[in-house]
């Protein structure tokens, strides 16, 4: 299997005239990494006439090596871009899709330039405006109204990385004993956490809200709709990272949007902003979102895929609480 990791610019080079991404003579000249990666290894790749983003997935998680997760993600994720890019509307919304090599699990994007994703805003001393805010639903709502699946159509099903999303989202932050010491993250940590951790009634919700994760919906879901996956570019906001996708129902992307606007301490308003900038809000089950803002909140600040969450223990207690009450009422 061919790796773009520690790949030099000539190898490169034959495996992408290869792959018939390379034009004429051009060939790569440099090869760098635009940022960190969470789930996949992503470089970019500058023949002199042009750069491009070339990211691999691996049978891990990049950011988790000891975390197993299917290397066919690429191939669905090439499949949503494939879709996507079917609806001009959604064409200056998410990078460009220029090709996949399924059997090595890689794809190639567009490059959207000097980038920056809104990690920044887990500091907390900044906050998404509400034109941005606007931006993050127009895309959602053409993304759910585009995207819908009809009678006789495939569904873009993703089970593999349902379940690895499954696993820590509603499974592994509520076991008491899971390995994982909430106290290197925060003093104190641990024991805020057991009392979820022993909560048997929360536990049978969460098991409960787990099966509706898990089961299909009609409408296409981005599946990781966080600060990590929009990027804030010279164009405007862009979306990336749709790995987890899945049709699914709406609530679950709108929960995780605002279940970090939540976590970044936006205003309250703000946060039913979402609702209000949302096409089909008359359509959403309020409870089950409820519940997906409640469980995407407490996994964030007792599971394993911590955030850089500028905030002290007492915080932590008040918005575990605040998504404990989420879930049950």
């Amino acid at each position: 299997m061919f790796q773009l990791k520690n790949t030099s610019p000539l190898d490169l080079t034959r495996y992408l005239r290869r792959r018939k991404w390379l034009s004429g003579n051009e060939e790569v000249k440099s090869v760098s990494v635009p940022g960190a990666g969470n789930m996949n290894y992503v470089i970019r790749v500058d023949t002199g006439a042009r750069t491009f983003i070339l990211k691999q997935a691996n049978g891990y998680v990049e950011k988790y090596p000891q975390v197993p997760a299917p290397a066919n993600r690429a191939v669905v994720e090439g499949r949503f871009y494939q879709l996507v890019s079917s609806q001009p509307v959604m064409k200056n919304h998410m990078p460009a899709f220029l090709g996949m090599d399924k059997t090595n699990h890689v794809l190639a994007l567009e490059d959207l330039g000097e980038a920056s994703d809104y990690s920044f805003l887990y500091a907390l001393n900044q906050k998404l405006q509400e034109t941005e805010i606007q931006q993050l639903l127009h895309y959602l709502n053409l993304l759910h109204t585009h995207f819908q699946q009809s009678a006789g159509e495939a569904k873009v099903v993703n089970l593999s990385m349902r379940r690895l999303n499954h696993e820590h989202i509603f499974h592994y932050p509520f076991m008491v004993e899971n390995g994982f010491n909430l106290d290197a993250v925060q003093p104190g940590l641990q024991e805020v956490a057991m009392r979820y951790k022993q909560d048997t009634t929360l536990k049978k919700e969460i098991s409960a809200l787990g099966k509706v994760y898990l089961s299909s919906g009609d409408t296409l879901l981005h599946g990781d709709y966080y600060p990590g996956s929009w990027l804030n570019t010279r164009q405007g906001i862009r979306v990336i990272d749709p790995e987890f996708c899945f049709h699914g129902c709406r609530e679950f992307d709108l929960a995780v949007m605002m279940a970090h606007l939540t976590l970044t301490r936006h205003p309250d308003a703000a946060v039913q902003s979402v609702l209000k900038h949302y096409a089909m809000a008359e359509r959403l089950n309020i409870g089950l979102l409820n519940r997906f803002i409640g469980v995407e909140i407490m996994r964030r600040l007792i599971g394993l895929a911590q955030l850089p969450l500028a905030c002290d223990l007492s915080t932590k207690k008040e918005l575990l609480e605040k998504a404990r009450q989420l879930i049950l009422t």
